[in-house]
Protein backbone atom coordinates (compact mmCIF):
# COMPACT_ATOMS: atom_id res chain seq x y z
CA UNK A 1 0.00 0.00 0.00
CA UNK A 2 1.55 3.16 -0.82
CA UNK A 3 1.95 6.61 1.46
CA UNK A 4 -0.79 7.79 -0.51
CA UNK A 5 -3.58 5.59 -0.66
CA UNK A 6 -2.76 4.71 3.36
CA UNK A 7 -3.40 8.28 3.80
CA UNK A 8 -6.75 8.55 1.90
CA UNK A 9 -7.80 5.62 4.14
CA UNK A 10 -7.19 7.05 7.30
CA UNK A 11 -8.82 10.59 6.37
CA UNK A 12 -11.93 8.42 5.96
CA UNK A 13 -11.26 6.47 8.92
CA UNK A 14 -10.81 10.20 10.91
CA UNK A 15 -13.87 11.60 9.19
CA UNK A 16 -16.36 8.33 9.94
CA UNK A 17 -15.17 8.28 13.60
CA UNK A 18 -15.87 12.18 13.84
CA UNK A 19 -19.16 10.83 12.94
CA UNK A 20 -19.87 8.61 14.73
CA UNK A 21 -18.32 10.49 18.29
CA UNK A 22 -20.92 13.67 17.20
CA UNK A 23 -23.54 11.43 16.87
CA UNK A 24 -23.29 10.24 20.47
CA UNK A 25 -22.91 13.52 21.51
CA UNK A 26 -25.80 14.91 19.59
CA UNK A 27 -28.13 12.05 20.96
CA UNK A 28 -26.56 12.63 24.98
CA UNK A 29 -27.83 15.96 23.98
CA UNK A 30 -31.06 15.45 22.78
CA UNK A 31 -32.11 12.45 25.22
CA UNK A 32 -32.82 14.68 28.38
CA UNK A 33 -35.33 16.93 26.26
CA UNK A 34 -36.99 13.64 26.74
CA UNK A 35 -35.98 12.40 29.82
CA UNK A 36 -36.51 15.57 31.26
CA UNK A 37 -40.43 14.85 31.64
CA UNK A 38 -39.89 11.76 33.82
CA UNK A 39 -36.84 13.52 35.92
CA UNK A 40 -39.19 16.61 36.61
CA UNK A 41 -41.86 14.64 38.01
CA UNK A 42 -39.83 12.09 39.82
CA UNK A 43 -37.43 15.24 41.29
CA UNK A 44 -40.31 17.50 41.78
CA UNK A 45 -38.79 20.36 39.95
CA UNK A 46 -41.19 23.24 38.69
CA UNK A 47 -41.09 24.75 35.21
CA UNK A 48 -38.33 27.43 35.83
CA UNK A 49 -35.79 24.78 37.70
CA UNK A 50 -36.58 22.54 34.87
CA UNK A 51 -35.30 25.11 32.05
CA UNK A 52 -32.50 25.56 34.61
CA UNK A 53 -31.55 22.10 34.25
CA UNK A 54 -32.09 21.94 30.36
CA UNK A 55 -29.61 25.04 30.20
CA UNK A 56 -26.81 24.11 32.68
CA UNK A 57 -25.29 22.41 30.16
CA UNK A 58 -24.94 24.59 27.50
CA UNK A 59 -23.20 27.18 29.94
CA UNK A 60 -20.61 24.16 30.99
CA UNK A 61 -20.05 23.32 26.73
CA UNK A 62 -19.92 27.15 26.27
CA UNK A 63 -17.00 27.32 28.69
CA UNK A 64 -14.81 25.00 27.51
CA UNK A 65 -14.90 25.94 23.73
CA UNK A 66 -11.95 28.13 23.71
CA UNK A 67 -10.13 26.17 26.06
CA UNK A 68 -10.91 22.79 24.14
CA UNK A 69 -9.52 24.57 20.89
CA UNK A 70 -6.29 25.42 22.64
CA UNK A 71 -5.45 22.44 23.87
CA UNK A 72 -6.64 20.89 20.55
CA UNK A 73 -4.15 23.17 19.52
CA UNK A 74 -1.37 22.78 21.66
CA UNK A 75 -1.43 18.66 22.18
CA UNK A 76 -2.76 17.22 19.21
CA UNK A 77 -6.63 17.01 18.67
CA UNK A 78 -6.62 13.22 19.10
CA UNK A 79 -5.87 13.26 22.97
CA UNK A 80 -8.68 15.94 23.26
CA UNK A 81 -11.10 13.86 21.45
CA UNK A 82 -10.57 10.73 23.40
CA UNK A 83 -10.10 12.95 26.66
CA UNK A 84 -13.55 14.61 25.98
CA UNK A 85 -16.31 11.34 25.30
CA UNK A 86 -15.02 9.88 28.11
CA UNK A 87 -15.39 12.91 30.51
CA UNK A 88 -18.76 13.34 28.79
CA UNK A 89 -19.56 9.21 28.74
CA UNK A 90 -19.05 9.35 32.67
CA UNK A 91 -21.02 12.29 33.43
CA UNK A 92 -24.06 10.95 31.16
CA UNK A 93 -23.65 7.79 33.64
CA UNK A 94 -23.79 9.79 36.02
CA UNK A 95 -26.59 11.68 34.75
CA UNK A 96 -28.97 8.33 35.48
CA UNK A 97 -27.32 8.69 39.24
CA UNK A 98 -28.63 12.04 40.27
CA UNK A 99 -30.49 11.89 43.02
CA UNK A 100 -31.58 15.82 43.73
CA UNK A 101 -31.98 18.83 41.89
CA UNK A 102 -28.53 20.45 42.57
CA UNK A 103 -26.76 16.89 41.95
CA UNK A 104 -28.12 17.06 38.71
CA UNK A 105 -27.58 21.04 37.82
CA UNK A 106 -23.82 19.72 38.64
CA UNK A 107 -23.80 16.89 36.79
CA UNK A 108 -24.84 18.46 33.47
CA UNK A 109 -22.98 21.49 33.64
CA UNK A 110 -19.54 19.29 34.16
CA UNK A 111 -21.07 17.25 31.26
CA UNK A 112 -21.38 19.89 28.95
CA UNK A 113 -17.77 20.95 30.22
CA UNK A 114 -16.95 17.24 29.28
CA UNK A 115 -18.40 17.95 25.87
CA UNK A 116 -17.05 20.94 25.21
CA UNK A 117 -13.56 20.29 23.38
CA UNK A 118 -14.83 18.21 20.98
CA UNK A 119 -16.28 20.07 17.99
CA UNK A 120 -13.01 22.56 18.40
CA UNK A 121 -10.98 19.39 18.42
CA UNK A 122 -12.97 17.74 15.76
CA UNK A 123 -12.24 21.04 13.37
CA UNK A 124 -8.33 20.48 14.26
CA UNK A 125 -8.80 16.71 12.83
CA UNK A 126 -10.34 18.04 10.08
CA UNK A 127 -8.13 20.11 8.98
CA UNK A 128 -5.20 17.74 9.80
CA UNK A 129 -6.02 14.88 7.42
CA UNK A 130 -8.39 16.77 4.75
CA UNK A 131 -6.76 19.62 1.50
CA UNK A 132 -8.52 22.95 1.53
CA UNK A 133 -10.89 21.69 -0.97
CA UNK A 134 -12.43 18.95 0.78
CA UNK A 135 -12.47 20.60 4.31
CA UNK A 136 -16.31 22.44 3.81
CA UNK A 137 -16.92 18.56 3.00
CA UNK A 138 -16.09 17.09 5.49
CA UNK A 139 -17.58 19.23 8.14
CA UNK A 140 -20.92 18.91 6.88
CA UNK A 141 -20.26 14.98 7.29
CA UNK A 142 -19.57 15.05 10.69
CA UNK A 143 -22.45 17.91 11.09
CA UNK A 144 -25.11 16.03 9.36
CA UNK A 145 -25.17 13.70 12.55
CA UNK A 146 -26.87 16.90 14.58
CA UNK A 147 -29.69 16.15 11.50
CA UNK A 148 -29.75 12.43 12.27
CA UNK A 149 -30.23 12.91 16.16
CA UNK A 150 -32.87 15.23 15.27
CA UNK A 151 -34.61 12.45 13.43
CA UNK A 152 -33.90 9.68 15.64
CA UNK A 153 -33.76 10.87 18.96
CA UNK A 154 -38.07 11.97 19.41
CA UNK A 155 -38.39 8.38 18.14
CA UNK A 156 -35.69 5.97 20.08
CA UNK A 157 -35.84 8.84 22.95
CA UNK A 158 -39.47 7.98 23.15
CA UNK A 159 -39.70 4.36 23.18
CA UNK A 160 -36.61 4.08 25.76
CA UNK A 161 -38.25 5.99 27.95
CA UNK A 162 -41.34 3.39 28.36
CA UNK A 163 -38.87 0.37 27.78
CA UNK A 164 -36.68 1.36 30.09
CA UNK A 165 -37.27 4.14 32.22
CA UNK A 166 -34.72 7.50 32.02
CA UNK A 167 -31.78 6.24 34.41
CA UNK A 168 -31.15 2.94 32.75
CA UNK A 169 -30.97 4.92 29.21
CA UNK A 170 -28.08 7.04 30.44
CA UNK A 171 -26.56 4.15 32.22
CA UNK A 172 -26.37 2.74 28.81
CA UNK A 173 -25.43 5.68 26.13
CA UNK A 174 -22.00 6.47 28.98
CA UNK A 175 -21.28 2.99 28.84
CA UNK A 176 -21.81 2.70 24.59
CA UNK A 177 -19.62 6.33 24.91
CA UNK A 178 -16.68 4.41 27.03
CA UNK A 179 -16.48 2.27 24.05
CA UNK A 180 -16.26 4.48 21.19
CA UNK A 181 -13.52 6.37 23.24
CA UNK A 182 -11.69 3.31 22.71
CA UNK A 183 -12.37 2.93 19.29
CA UNK A 184 -10.79 6.29 18.87
CA UNK A 185 -7.89 5.11 20.55
CA UNK A 186 -7.20 2.86 18.66
CA UNK A 187 -8.47 4.49 15.43
CA UNK A 188 -7.87 7.16 15.06
CA UNK A 189 -4.25 8.80 14.45
CA UNK A 190 -2.81 12.02 14.17
CA UNK A 191 -1.04 12.98 10.19
CA UNK A 192 2.73 12.45 10.55
CA UNK A 193 4.44 16.04 9.74
CA UNK A 194 7.83 16.08 7.91
CA UNK A 195 10.43 17.91 10.86
CA UNK A 196 10.74 20.98 8.41
CA UNK A 197 6.94 21.73 8.53
CA UNK A 198 6.63 20.98 12.45
CA UNK A 199 9.34 23.99 13.07
CA UNK A 200 7.04 25.85 11.14
CA UNK A 201 3.78 25.03 12.82
CA UNK A 202 5.75 26.19 15.79
CA UNK A 203 6.25 29.21 15.11
CA UNK A 204 2.98 29.82 13.13
CA UNK A 205 1.23 29.02 16.56
CA UNK A 206 -0.52 31.89 17.72
CA UNK A 207 -2.08 32.91 21.53
CA UNK A 208 -5.84 33.34 21.82
CA UNK A 209 -5.50 37.37 21.99
CA UNK A 210 -3.78 37.30 18.15
CA UNK A 211 -6.89 34.98 17.60
CA UNK A 212 -9.40 37.76 18.88
CA UNK A 213 -7.14 40.81 17.14
CA UNK A 214 -8.45 38.93 13.59
CA UNK A 215 -11.46 41.15 12.36
CA UNK A 216 -12.94 37.76 10.33
CA UNK A 217 -13.27 35.55 13.28
CA UNK A 218 -15.40 38.49 15.19
CA UNK A 219 -18.17 38.40 12.67
CA UNK A 220 -17.88 34.92 11.99
CA UNK A 221 -18.41 34.77 15.94
CA UNK A 222 -21.63 36.75 15.71
CA UNK A 223 -22.74 35.43 12.38
CA UNK A 224 -22.70 32.01 14.50
CA UNK A 225 -24.65 33.32 17.61
CA UNK A 226 -27.36 35.06 15.59
CA UNK A 227 -27.58 31.36 12.93
CA UNK A 228 -27.95 29.17 16.31
CA UNK A 229 -30.26 31.68 18.06
CA UNK A 230 -32.25 31.08 15.51
CA UNK A 231 -31.77 27.28 15.54
CA UNK A 232 -31.46 26.69 19.47
CA UNK A 233 -34.90 28.98 19.51
CA UNK A 234 -36.62 26.71 17.18
CA UNK A 235 -35.68 23.54 18.96
CA UNK A 236 -36.43 24.86 22.51
CA UNK A 237 -39.57 26.44 21.93
CA UNK A 238 -41.19 24.55 18.54
CA UNK A 239 -42.62 21.50 20.76
CA UNK A 240 -44.71 23.87 22.99
CA UNK A 241 -45.89 26.29 20.35
CA UNK A 242 -46.65 23.28 18.33
CA UNK A 243 -48.98 22.12 21.00
CA UNK A 244 -50.52 25.32 22.89
CA UNK A 245 -50.49 27.79 19.79
CA UNK A 246 -51.00 25.11 16.56
CA UNK A 247 -53.06 22.75 19.33
CA UNK A 248 -51.47 19.06 18.25
CA UNK A 249 -51.24 16.03 19.85
CA UNK A 250 -48.14 15.02 21.82
CA UNK A 251 -48.01 12.14 18.66
CA UNK A 252 -48.32 14.94 15.62
CA UNK A 253 -45.37 17.47 17.42
CA UNK A 254 -43.15 14.47 17.39
CA UNK A 255 -43.33 13.45 13.44
CA UNK A 256 -44.15 17.57 12.46
CA UNK A 257 -40.64 18.27 14.43
CA UNK A 258 -38.99 15.49 12.75
CA UNK A 259 -39.14 16.43 9.07
CA UNK A 260 -37.56 19.72 9.42
CA UNK A 261 -34.29 17.72 10.89
CA UNK A 262 -34.47 15.16 7.78
CA UNK A 263 -34.04 17.64 5.68
CA UNK A 264 -31.49 19.18 6.88
CA UNK A 265 -29.55 16.18 6.58
CA UNK A 266 -29.53 16.99 3.09
CA UNK A 267 -29.14 20.40 3.38
CA UNK A 268 -25.88 19.61 5.49
CA UNK A 269 -24.41 17.01 3.22
CA UNK A 270 -24.97 19.58 -0.49
CA UNK A 271 -23.71 22.62 1.59
CA UNK A 272 -20.28 21.58 1.85
CA UNK A 273 -19.68 20.00 -1.58
CA UNK A 274 -21.46 22.91 -2.72
CA UNK A 275 -19.29 25.67 -0.50
CA UNK A 276 -16.02 23.61 -1.81
CA UNK A 277 -16.71 24.29 -5.29
CA UNK A 278 -17.75 27.98 -4.98
CA UNK A 279 -15.20 30.79 -4.68
CA UNK A 280 -14.23 32.48 -1.74
CA UNK A 281 -15.79 35.95 -0.71
CA UNK A 282 -18.95 34.56 -3.27
CA UNK A 283 -19.66 32.42 -0.49
CA UNK A 284 -20.33 34.64 2.21
CA UNK A 285 -22.80 36.67 -0.18
CA UNK A 286 -24.67 33.84 -0.96
CA UNK A 287 -24.45 32.81 3.00
CA UNK A 288 -25.58 36.21 3.90
CA UNK A 289 -28.64 35.92 1.51
CA UNK A 290 -29.53 32.50 2.51
CA UNK A 291 -29.46 34.46 6.24
CA UNK A 292 -31.83 36.88 5.35
CA UNK A 293 -34.30 34.39 3.32
CA UNK A 294 -34.75 32.33 6.47
CA UNK A 295 -35.83 35.38 8.29
CA UNK A 296 -38.55 35.77 5.08
CA UNK A 297 -38.91 31.79 6.07
CA UNK A 298 -39.62 32.45 9.93
CA UNK A 299 -42.39 35.16 9.41
CA UNK A 300 -44.55 33.38 7.01
CA UNK A 301 -43.95 30.42 9.60
CA UNK A 302 -45.20 32.72 12.44
CA UNK A 303 -48.76 33.60 9.55
CA UNK A 304 -48.94 29.93 7.78
CA UNK A 305 -52.34 29.20 7.69
CA UNK A 306 -51.64 25.54 7.76
CA UNK A 307 -49.17 23.05 9.39
CA UNK A 308 -48.55 22.21 5.81
CA UNK A 309 -47.34 25.47 4.88
CA UNK A 310 -45.93 25.84 8.32
CA UNK A 311 -43.69 22.99 7.98
CA UNK A 312 -42.90 23.30 4.29
CA UNK A 313 -41.58 27.03 5.39
CA UNK A 314 -39.43 25.35 8.75
CA UNK A 315 -37.90 23.08 6.26
CA UNK A 316 -37.01 26.05 4.27
CA UNK A 317 -35.22 28.16 7.32
CA UNK A 318 -33.44 24.65 7.92
CA UNK A 319 -32.17 24.49 4.85
CA UNK A 320 -30.87 28.02 4.90
CA UNK A 321 -29.21 27.43 8.69
CA UNK A 322 -27.66 24.76 7.47
CA UNK A 323 -25.51 26.48 4.43
CA UNK A 324 -24.69 28.91 7.23
CA UNK A 325 -23.19 26.40 9.78
CA UNK A 326 -21.12 24.57 7.01
CA UNK A 327 -19.93 28.01 5.99
CA UNK A 328 -19.16 29.61 9.08
CA UNK A 329 -17.68 26.76 10.60
CA UNK A 330 -15.16 25.72 7.50
CA UNK A 331 -13.84 29.42 6.84
CA UNK A 332 -11.60 29.67 9.48
CA UNK A 333 -9.91 25.82 8.51
CA UNK A 334 -9.50 26.94 4.70
CA UNK A 335 -7.90 30.56 5.26
CA UNK A 336 -6.32 30.23 9.04
CA UNK A 337 -3.29 28.25 10.00
CA UNK A 338 -4.10 24.69 10.48
CA UNK A 339 -1.81 25.22 13.62
CA UNK A 340 -4.79 28.19 15.59
CA UNK A 341 -7.79 26.54 13.53
CA UNK A 342 -8.71 24.52 17.06
CA UNK A 343 -8.93 27.61 19.10
CA UNK A 344 -10.54 29.73 16.45
CA UNK A 345 -13.40 27.27 15.99
CA UNK A 346 -13.82 26.53 19.70
CA UNK A 347 -14.24 30.54 19.50
CA UNK A 348 -16.68 30.78 17.09
CA UNK A 349 -18.38 28.27 18.45
CA UNK A 350 -18.62 29.88 21.58
CA UNK A 351 -21.26 32.59 20.43
CA UNK A 352 -23.51 29.31 19.40
CA UNK A 353 -23.54 28.04 22.87
CA UNK A 354 -24.00 31.36 24.12
CA UNK A 355 -27.16 31.45 21.76
CA UNK A 356 -27.99 28.10 23.11
CA UNK A 357 -27.97 29.76 27.16
CA UNK A 358 -29.42 33.17 26.39
CA UNK A 359 -32.73 32.36 23.83
CA UNK A 360 -34.70 30.04 25.40
CA UNK A 361 -34.69 32.18 28.26
CA UNK A 362 -35.50 35.04 25.95
CA UNK A 363 -38.50 33.74 24.33
CA UNK A 364 -39.64 32.38 27.59
CA UNK A 365 -39.63 36.18 29.02
CA UNK A 366 -41.32 37.42 25.61
CA UNK A 367 -43.88 34.63 25.52
CA UNK A 368 -44.88 35.49 29.35
CA UNK A 369 -44.70 39.22 28.79
CA UNK A 370 -47.00 39.86 25.49
CA UNK A 371 -49.49 37.37 27.53
CA UNK A 372 -48.91 34.23 25.49
CA UNK A 373 -48.04 35.65 22.26
CA UNK A 374 -45.62 34.18 19.83
CA UNK A 375 -45.32 37.37 17.58
CA UNK A 376 -42.25 39.15 19.00
CA UNK A 377 -40.36 35.74 19.52
CA UNK A 378 -40.51 35.03 16.40
CA UNK A 379 -39.74 38.89 15.45
CA UNK A 380 -36.82 38.68 17.71
CA UNK A 381 -35.57 35.39 15.68
CA UNK A 382 -35.66 37.16 12.30
CA UNK A 383 -34.14 40.24 14.01
CA UNK A 384 -31.56 37.66 14.48
CA UNK A 385 -30.87 36.43 10.81
CA UNK A 386 -30.38 39.95 9.84
CA UNK A 387 -27.92 40.31 12.18
CA UNK A 388 -26.26 37.06 11.20
CA UNK A 389 -27.07 38.39 7.02
CA UNK A 390 -25.05 41.72 8.34
CA UNK A 391 -21.92 40.60 9.35
CA UNK A 392 -21.15 37.99 6.68
CA UNK A 393 -21.99 40.91 4.16
CA UNK A 394 -19.36 42.75 6.30
CA UNK A 395 -16.41 39.91 5.26
CA UNK A 396 -14.36 40.94 2.67
CA UNK A 397 -12.71 38.43 0.08
CA UNK A 398 -9.59 37.33 2.02
CA UNK A 399 -6.31 37.91 -0.04
CA UNK A 400 -4.75 34.45 0.63
CA UNK A 401 -0.78 34.31 0.68
CA UNK A 402 1.60 31.63 1.27
CA UNK A 403 3.09 32.31 4.10
CA UNK A 404 6.12 30.03 5.34
CA UNK A 405 6.95 31.55 8.59
CA UNK A 406 3.93 33.67 9.57
CA UNK A 407 4.53 35.80 13.66
CA UNK A 408 0.89 35.45 14.42
CA UNK A 409 -2.42 34.84 12.26
CA UNK A 410 -2.59 38.68 11.93
CA UNK A 411 -0.92 38.57 8.58
CA UNK A 412 -4.64 36.90 7.46
CA UNK A 413 -5.98 40.42 5.65
CA UNK A 414 -9.86 40.69 6.37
Amino acid sequence: MTATTKARNTKYIVIAMLFLGWSLGNFDRFIINFAILDISKELQLTEALTGIVLSSFFAGYALMQIPGGWLADRFGYRKVLISTILVWSIFTVLTGAAWSFLSIIVIRFLFGVGEGSYFPAASKGIANWFPVDERSKAMSIMLTSGSIMGVVAPIVGTYLMLALGWRDIFYIVGAIGIVVALCFFFLVKEKEIPAIHQVQTQTSKAPLRDVLKTPMIWKLFIAYFSIYAVNWGLTSWMPTYLSKVRGLELTAVGIYSAIPPFVGIFAMLCSGYILDKMPQGRDKLVAGIFAIIAGIGLLLMANAPSMLVFTICQSIVTVMLSFNIILITSVPLKILPEAVVGTANGFINTGAQFAGVLTPMLIGFLVEAFGGSYSPAFAMLIGFTIVCAVSLFMIRPTKQTVVINPPSINEIID
